[in-house]
């Protein structure tokens, strides 16, 4: 295969780098929300992938989360695809994900695990938001049974200069 890099590779590059995190995750009813800190790298895997490698304070709790997150473009399928697996979960998730037209958010769909405890699963979508070369967020949701989408997490990223 003699693929080359598409617009969308080139895109996923702007998250080169190392960054701070600073984050908030919603514990529950009636509990007020965590706030976290953390690090991540971002680097190259070729010109088609990015690996993200992060660790950070797990909400409500003292231990230290480690986090590695793979994003890519299917040429193919014409998606962004990638992976999520955290130290503190035995599951991993898929993505696959679309642009929004002003190539600024990518909203990236899985499924995992319902927080329910039930043994059911939940859709989810993980969105990555560009504010400016040194900035950017990633919220994640999960999909409700009236087809609303609620927040749970929000991080933002800035680069470390």
């Amino acid at each position: 295969m003699d693929a080359k890099p598409q617009q969308e590779h080139v895109w996923l590059q702007q998250m080169l780098g190392d960054w701070t995190m600073v984050g908030e995750c919603d514990m529950g009813p009636d509990q007020p929300a965590s706030r976290t800190t953390g690090k991540e790298h971002v680097r190259a895997l070729g010109g088609f992938f990015v690996v993200s490698e992060g660790e950070g304070e797990m909400p409500g709790s003292a231990d230290t989360g480690f986090m590695l997150m793979t994003l890519g473009y299917d040429i193919e399928k014409k998606k962004f695809v990638g992976s999520w697996a955290g130290s503190m979960m035995p599951g991993m998730f898929f993505y696959e994900g679309q642009l929004d037209a002003a190539k600024k958010v990518l909203a990236l769909d899985t499924e995992g695990p319902s927080f329910t405890g039930d043994g059911t699963t939940a859709k989810y979508q993980d969105v990555i938001t560009i504010i400016s070369r040194d900035e950017r967020t990633l919220h994640s949701q999960t999909l409700q049974p009236d087809g609303s989408w609620k927040r749970f997490m929000t991080a933002t990223y800035r680069r470390v200069k």
